[in-house]
């Protein structure tokens, strides 16, 4: 297989081929497919579709999040995204900081099996880990009870002396480990929190009872089948970002041992692919987008003993 045929059959998958994605159904479908995507490109780029690309169609000329509020797709794309969040088709994480980062609501448990806290409706005691600040604890027992709540009535709640950056850490501490969510953006009153169990409780009630090796090798399959094929190089950038990469080497391990894994040779290069998936099509012989996606959980894997 050439480099330039993995790339087409990407660029199809996460419709930069001119297949904007500008419906709800059509959002619903790319989010289901990729698994998960940034809002808008990394500064440092990381092998993953972004939404804002599949909006456009094209990965030419996307903004990021740096420079997004300067084009004039952001507020349209935005609108779309929130209307994926409002109806829990995709969920909203704080993992690179620098720009949203969404999961599809089928892949979202695996995810917060390893990022998520096991006991969602308590804050850990002072000094446990992780050490939220007391504006943070704060903030998650107003939400908790008050919720959902914009950061504006949350800080009325709280008291009005307390900084818009303080407010913004608070809150990012709190999302970080998934203990809030955005789940919804109101124009001039601006996003909308809630406490995660509540808001996502099935979602949240599997998370926590799968392992976590479990979880992390639905989420290298996924990744996988998202990006038709990857170095492993790729597949530990990416997901070192929730776990340790000596832990998806190996997950990496045990699934190529098991067969569920294989190499898949691109342009020379070695290359990890989900066995006896179909070889990539080319764009013009692939399925037409208007077929009906049949929703389901990522690819069973055998992963060994549960961690």
């Amino acid at each position: 297989m050439e480099l330039q045929e993995l790339q087409d059959e990407r660029r199809h998958k996460w419709h930069l081929d001119g297949a904007a994605v500008r419906t709800l159904e059509s959002a619903r479908e790319f989010i289901e497919s990729a698994g998960f995507c940034t809002m808008y490109p990394l500064e440092t780029p990381v092998l993953l579709p972004t939404f804002m690309g599949a909006f456009a169609g094209t990965d030419e000329n996307i903004p990021t999040a740096r420079h997004a509020f300067a084009d004039p797709r952001t507020k349209e794309a935005t609108e779309l995204m929130v209307r994926l969040l409002r109806e829990r088709a995709a969920y909203e994480a704080n993992l690179f900081g620098e720009t949203n980062f969404l999961v599809s609501a089928s892949v979202f448990p695996y995810f917060y099996a390893l990022v998520g806290d096991r006991n969602p409706r308590q804050m850990p005691k002072t000094g446990a880990q992780p050490n939220f600040s007391q504006l943070a604890r704060d903030c998650f027992e107003a939400i908790k009870n008050k919720g959902p709540i914009s950061k504006e009535k949350l800080g009325y709640l709280l008291g009005g002396s307390i900084s818009d950056a303080a407010f913004d850490r608070a809150l990012g501490e709190l999302w970080s480990r998934l203990r809030i969510t955005r789940v919804d953006y109101v124009p001039g009153e601006g996003a909308y929190w809630d406490v995660l169990f509540r808001w996502a409780p099935d979602a949240v009630r599997e998370g926590i009872q799968l392992a976590s090796m479990q979880a992390l090798s639905a989420l290298i399959s996924k990744y996988l089948d998202s990006t038709v094929a990857a170095e492993q190089s790729e597949v530990e950038e990416f997901l070192g970002n929730l776990v340790a990469r000596s832990k998806v080497n190996e997950a990496v391990k045990a699934l190529l041992a098991a067969r569920e894994f294989s190499y898949l040779h691109v342009g020379g290069k070695p290359m990890l692919h989900v066995a006896g998936s179909t070889a990539p099509a080319k764009p013009e012989t692939a399925l037409p987008r208007n077929q009906p996606i049949v929703r389901r959980r990522p690819r069973s894997v055998r992963p060994g003993p549960k961690a």
